[in-house]
């Protein structure tokens, strides 16, 4: 009996080791963000800007692939198909957090994904083209309930749109939606008003918003953007209901040892993008400045998780009759 304990023993201190050694020794070969949005999306900006310090910290380098499309499930398929701990999934939480109440079937698990670390709380923001003169959003409702089905909307696949497709449903106002796989393209039809209104970070509509060609009625987040201090919540525009954080992380595989995850987020990640926010290392401080200081700190994995499941979901008593409305179906 006491053989076979010491046995035990010595096989649990031989996986630990070896546990150990593999998180001190990686990354053995270049790392893959896989992204669920496209070029110049908030979440590419971000992931682009970290990438070079990270492959300086690693000394590997970082490769980005953008796989928009299919409401975010192309990117997280290919994410879960690799079975990879040097491909990770570089994502905004509310790009899947919505999908229980989209979709039946779903090509993953919700254990699929282990988070890793939280890197910014991204400002998520509605913009109407400056030609409508609109100033709140329930200005843009009214408006859209007097012309029904003739205003056109776009936003960022997932929770993002998800909420303001609920929100107008709710609303009485029939609004049209129209897909983009490049949010790019979004913002610059907003800019020329071929599109009457579009959730997505700040990031993305800012160029047009220094250019006088829109104005932003509301931040989803749950306090006002440091950056545009005049423009309120959703909540104090009158909707609190489409609360919700831009929360964006990395997540890796579930096989991905605990402490190698620690390594990869925790010790080094976390760091550098904390300096990334600091205006003289970074030439693109007009892109870092458009996420929240709150919440930045980085915790354990479980941690994470339930905090983004708490503050990156779509309140299921608000929102789950509108299931089934096709409005709230995504292809972008």
């Amino acid at each position: 009996m006491i053989r076979h304990s010491i046995a035990l023993l010595m096989l649990v201190f031989a996986l630990l080791a070896s546990e150990t050694a593999h998180a001190q020794s990686w990354p053995q070969r270049p790392v893959k963000f896989v992204l669920p949005l496209g070029p110049g999306s908030g979440t590419d900006i971000g992931a682009r800007l970290i990438s070079d310090r990270l492959a300086a910290r690693w000394g590997q380098p970082v490769v980005i692939e953008n796989r928009p499309g299919g409401d975010g499930m192309v990117a997280i398929s290919a994410f879960v198909g690799a079975r990879d701990d040097h491909v990770l999934l570089f994502s905004p939480s509310s790009s899947f957090t919505a999908h229980p109440y989209l979709h039946e079937n779903l090509p993953y698990k919700p254990s699929d994904l282990a988070p890793i670390a939280r890197f910014s709380n991204t400002i998520i923001s509605i913009a109407v083209p400056r030609s409508l003169r609109l100033d709140t959003l329930a200005q843009l409702f009214e408006l859209a309930r007097a012309q029904p089905g003739k205003l056109n909307w776009a936003g960022t696949t997932g929770a993002t749109d998800f909420i303001f497709a609920g929100l107008a449903k709710r609303a009485g106002a029939e609004m049209t939606k129209v897909p983009y796989r490049n949010p790019v393209e979004a913002a610059n039809d907003l800019g020329e008003a071929r599109v009457q209104a579009y959730a997505s970070a700040l990031a993305i509509v800012r160029p047009q918003l220094e250019a006088g060609k829109i104005r932003l009625l509301a931040v989803y987040n749950s306090v006002r953007a440091p950056t545009a201090p005049e423009v309120p919540t959703v909540a104090e525009a009158g909707f609190a209901e489409m609360t919700m954080d831009g929360l964006v992380g990395m997540f890796g595989p579930p096989e991905m040892p605990t402490g190698l995850r620690d390594r990869s987020g925790r010790g080094h990640a976390g760091g550098i993008f904390r300096r990334l926010r600091k205006p003289h290392r970074c030439r693109s401080r007009v892109r870092t400045r458009d996420s929240l200081r709150s919440p930045l700190r980085l915790r354990r994995a479980k941690g994470r998780a339930r905090e983004t499941r708490r503050n990156d979901r779509p309140p299921r008593r608000h929102w789950a009759h509108h299931r089934q409305s096709p409005a709230l179906r995504s292809d972008g």
